[in-house]
Order: structure tokens, then C-alpha cells, then sequence
């Protein structure tokens, strides 16, 4: 397939479902601490709604509907109850690893999820020294994913023009916020929440390419930065 050609400073990796395979897990837990508070939603309805949106964007959209405030420490317990089913059940996606050490480029994460949640779930799959310290948060810029804050606040820390950037993602906000910022996004789809047709869905938010397999990365970033 035909691929455009432009110049890759860096690559930027979301987290959930695309380093880990947690968006099932941590749909999971949602779901059941949303369902206690008053708003009974099943973790497929949670997918469906918010995948790749912040626990902070989730929780106004909840709030917004419910017309009342979640507890104060709501995050919190989503937090614990998914770092929980984090201990026994987490694993990297498949391959990843040997991607990540197979690419020749600075790379970062850029994840909607919390500081402590990420640094967790890249742990517990043997990723994190791989990447530290260059792991930004959705809770360090004013708008997370759809929004292109954060894209751009970790171009800007790891002194790459945007257009320079490649972003590798898994959900429609994070491929949205991405094309915003002017970066080339690849869409992952072999993750264990992906359902059939969502290679299109990412198409169609903008993605240029699409894969499910992780051995793919190395070879689509170089003929994406082919001189």
C-alpha cells in the first residue's frame, strides 16, 4: 500500500491497548465503579463510550448526565480497583518489546491515564525501562484526548517539531487529537478490545496506516521516514 514519505524525529506511543493490553481491564473496572455510584454501565458499554478519553473527561460526561458529582476520591477507586486486576491479568501486547528496541528513533508515551497508572500497568508488563522517564499524563495539559495538548506538550518536551512526529494509537480520540496536532498517526488494532472493523474506524478518523501486529512497527516506520 502506498505510504506517505515525510521526515520522523519522533515516536510517539499511547499506552492502553497499544503497549498494554489493559483496555479490557481497565473497562472493567470502570464499569463496576460507575454501576456502584448510581450509573450502571457493563465494561463493553465503557469501550464503547470511552475509549482513549481521560478519567477526568469520562467523569464530566458521567456527572454531566447523572446531574450530580461523583464522589471526590471516584478516581481513586477506579484507580485501585484497576491497578488490582492489573497484578494478575495485565500483559504487554504481543511483540512490543521487540519494537520498541527494533526503532532507531527517540520515543516517548503520550496516555490518557494518571501518572500512577501508567507507571503501574508499563511495569507490570516489563516495559517501563524501555521508555522512563519519557512518559507524559492526559493530567499534565488543560485538555486530554480528543483535544492535541498533550500530543503537542510531549513534542515540545522532547523537542520535536509536530509535523516530525509519529503517533502510534489505538482509539478514535487519541488518532483525533493526534491528526489536530499535524502528526502522522498509525492505528493499532490487535489489541484484545479491538472488534472486527475497527481498522476502518481508524481509517476513518484520520490514521494513514493500520496494523495488527507489532512485528509490523519497525518496517512501517522506515518507509514512513524513507528519505
Amino acid at each position: 500500500m502506498p505510504i506517505l514519505n515525510a521526515k520522523v524525529d519522533l515516536v510517539i506511543f499511547d499506552c492502553d491497548g497499544v503497549l498494554v493490553d489493559s483496555e479490557v481491564i481497565s473497562c472493567r473496572a470502570h464499569s463496576q465503579m460507575l454501576t456502584r455510584h448510581g450509573y450502571p454501565i457493563t465494561a463493553d458499554q465503557v469501550l464503547d463510550r470511552f475509549l482513549g478519553v481521560s478519567d477526568r473527561e469520562a467523569r464530566l460526561i458521567v456527572e454531566a448526565e447523572l446531574g450530580r458529582s461523583l464522589p471526590g476520591d471516584f478516581e481513586a477507586q477506579v484507580k485501585t480497583a484497576t491497578l488490582k486486576f492489573y497484578e494478575g491479568d495485565l500483559r504487554a501486547i504481543s511483540n512490543v518489546g521487540e519494537a520498541i528496541a527494533a526503532i532507531n528513533l527517540k520515543k516517548c508515551v503520550a496516555s490518557s491515564g494518571t501518572p500512577e497508572k501508567i507507571h503501574h500497568g508499563l511495569t507490570c508488563a516489563g516495559l517501563y525501562d524501555r521508555l522512563a522517564p519519557h512518559i507524559f499524563s492526559a493530567s499534565q495539559v488543560k485538555r486530554g484526548k480528543p483535544a492535541p495538548d498533550l500530543f503537542l506538550f510531549a513534542a515540545e518536551r522532547m523537542r520535536a517539531p509536530p509535523q516530525r512526529c509519529l503517533v502510534i494509537e489505538d482509539s478514535i480520540p487519541g488518532v483525533t487529537g493526534a491528526v489536530a496536532a499535524g502528526m502522522i498517526v498509525l492505528g493499532f488494532h490487535g489489541g484484545s478490545h479491538c472488534r472486527p472493523g475497527h481498522s476502518d474506524t481508524l481509517r476513518a478518523a484520520g490514521a494513514t496506516v493500520t496494523f495488527d501486529d507489532m512485528r509490523q512497527l519497525p518496517g512501517l516506520i522506515g518507509r514512513i521516514a524513507a528519505d
